[in-house]
């Protein structure tokens, strides 16, 4: 199987050459931590966009943690977005959902802390909001911080990805105005096929991209 990506800087490189031409008015990229910054941080060098995190973390069947039954993003009123199907198909109950809520606004509360030390959010309201990561698969997690993005009232919601499969653009494609994605391979399997390297991200390696890009914006004020 070839490969579409040598890793996820290069998919932000790819992904920004197909974003420049439709010449997006006041955008803002937000990355969906940790596998999203380093493609996001690529997508906002090129546009020279402020770029921000969008904290969310998906909720997994207890006994296939990796099928997403649903997500919860952070914000004043934290939203839980289920995926009824998944719910429906393998009968998790709306309990333990909500008890994992919990636990992963616990971990959405640490990034925070942790990455960005309490810098306010980027403002998005009227602006073009991106919304970038490094592949979809389900689309759950993604479909949650979408909803919340709503509510800050970007003039315009951008979706923009390097793989994710068709049935999944199609369904995603409702939530936003507009929604960008390289590939859409069939049959899909997993967003890390696409890759020949897609080595997990630590807080550490999250710590020197947001440095690089706290370093970006210096620059151009000099």
């Amino acid at each position: 199987m070839t490969r579409a990506f040598a890793n996820r800087t290069q998919a932000g490189q790819s992904l920004a050459q197909a974003l420049l031409p439709l010449k997006l008015e006041r955008p803002v990229v937000l990355a969906l931590p940790r596998g999203g910054i380093p493609v996001a941080l690529e997508v906002a060098r090129a546009l020279d966009a402020p770029m921000d995190l969008l904290l969310v973390r998906k909720i997994g069947v207890p006994w296939q943690r990796e099928l997403a039954v649903a997500a919860v993003v952070d914000g004043t009123r934290p939203e839980i977005v289920v995926d009824e199907e998944v719910q429906r198909s393998t009968g998790v109950e709306r309990s333990y959902i909500e008890a994992e809520a919990q636990r992963e606004l616990q971990e959405i509360e640490r990034r925070r802390r942790v990455y960005l030390k309490g810098r306010a959010p980027v403002e998005v309201t009227g602006c073009t909001a991106i919304v970038v990561d490094d592949g979809i698969a389900t689309g759950t997690t993604v479909r949650a911080a979408l909803k919340a993005l709503r509510r800050r009232e970007p003039a315009h919601l951008v979706l923009a990805v390097p793989v994710a499969p068709s049935d999944t653009v199609e369904a995603l494609a409702r939530e936003v105005d507009r929604i960008v994605c390289l590939r859409q391979p069939e049959p899909f399997y997993a967003i890390g096929l696409h890759y020949e390297d897609f080595s997990q991200l630590d807080d550490r390696e999250v710590l020197a991209l947001l440095a690089a890009d706290e370093e970006r914006h210096h620059a151009a004020k000099r």
